[in-house]
Parts: structure tokens; C-alpha cells; sequence
């Protein structure tokens, strides 16, 4: 009997264990799975608080704003080719007409190009009989106030707030508004996935419409 009582014992601290493990398990098969499922979709996952160190976020930062900064010198260097590889091949530029609006799809944007159309922007713009490049003008482009609202291993998502000045003859326009920017890792360094830009003034009158990115 004694030995009995002792065998029951055992099989009950094992089923009870068991019973422990299991459920531990699956809560983490789940994550997982959900993780995935959202990373497929190309919804960006911020990691756990505790999963990156300070300095790790502030280098990471400082590589996010260092690009930001490099892509406006592009600009205003009018170095299109140079921008355009910026992008991923999927990438897409796009400037909505309103900012409530959440897809370029039939809807109407002010620019809305993947890099191929991106491409013929640009050789229309560097043609020798492109009027709009007739006379002499440039761009000053400020980024600031950016901030990274999620990362994961591969890609973040960005918002940054912009003001350029276009200087054409002796017109002076501003333009002002945001930046969101999902940028992926790459052997290259970091590329642009989407670039969405909110202008201020996008309902503003203008004398011309404009030629190349803000």
C-alpha cells in the first residue's frame, strides 16, 4: 500500500507539471504566429521597452536623422538619380491632396510614383527643352523634430517635420507640412519603402504647379 501512495504521487506531481508547461508554450507560439502575421503585412512591430538599450536607441536615432538630413542635400543638390536610389525597388513617393486621406488608390494625390515613374519625372526635368527648368531656381530644404514611432529588426517608421524655400528668379514660395518615412535595412543601408509627405499648404494657390519632390 505503501508503495502504492507513493506511485500516485508521482504521476500527480507530473500531470501537475505538465499542466504548467503547456499553457506557457502556447501563449508563446501564439506571439509568434501574430508576429509574423504582422510583419507579412508590413505593419512594423515597436520592441518590448526592455529590448533595446539607450545607446542602441540613440544610434539608431542619430543613423535615422543622418539619412533624413543626406536625402534633403540630395534635393536640394538636384541630385535626382541620386534620391530616386534611395528607394526600394517597391518604393513609392507619395504627397496626398488631403491628410485624411489613407491610400492613393482612387483617390486624387497631388504625387503619387513608384520609382519608376519617379525615373521619368526626372528626364523630363533634365531635358534641355524642360521650360520649368528654363529659369534659374533652387530649393533649402530643414528637417526636424523627428521621432520614431516603431522599429523592428528590419524596418522603421518614421515622422519628421520639413520647411523648404524654392527660389525661382525672383519668386520665393515656401512649403511646409511632415514627413513619414518607413525605411528598411539593407545591405546598402537604410531605403525608403514609402515616403508620404503632408503639406501644410497643399491647398494653397500656386502660380505653377510643382516640377520635381518636396
Amino acid at each position: 500500500m505503501a508503495m502504492k501512495r507513493i506511485a500516485n504521487k508521482a504521476t500527480a506531481a507530473s500531470s501537475a507539471r505538465s499542466s504548467v508547461a503547456r499553457p506557457s508554450g502556447s501563449r508563446r507560439s501564439t506571439a509568434t504566429a501574430g508576429a509574423a502575421r504582422r510583419v507579412a503585412l508590413g505593419r512594423p512591430i515597436a520592441p518590448p521597452a526592455s529590448a533595446a538599450k539607450p545607446a542602441d536607441a540613440r544610434t539608431l536615432q542619430h543613423e535615422v536623422e543622418q539619412f533624413l538630413y543626406a536625402q534633403a542635400n540630395l534635393l536640394d543638390g538636384k541630385r535626382w538619380q541620386d534620391y530616386i536610389d534611395l528607394f526600394t525597388e517597391d518604393g513609392v513617393y507619395w504627397m496626398p491632396a488631403s491628410p485624411e486621406h489613407t491610400t492613393w488608390d482612387g483617390v486624387p494625390s497631388i504625387f503619387a510614383e513608384d520609382t519608376r515613374l519617379m525615373a521619368v519625372r526626372m528626364k523630363r526635368v533634365l531635358h534641355p527643352d524642360a521650360w520649368s527648368q528654363r529659369p534659374l531656381w533652387g530649393t533649402s530644404h530643414i528637417v526636424g523634430n523627428v521621432v520614431i514611432e516603431s522599429a523592428n529588426a528590419h524596418e522603421v517608421v518614421v515622422r519628421s517635420r520639413f520647411h523648404m524655400m524654392e527660389l525661382r528668379r525672383d519668386d520665393v514660395r515656401h512649403f511646409a507640412g511632415s514627413y513619414l518615412h518607413r525605411l528598411r535595412s539593407t545591405s546598402q543601408g537604410w531605403r525608403i519603402v514609402l515616403q508620404r509627405v503632408d503639406m501644410a499648404n497643399a491647398q494653397a494657390v500656386f502660380d505653377y504647379v510643382l516640377q520635381v519632390w518636396v
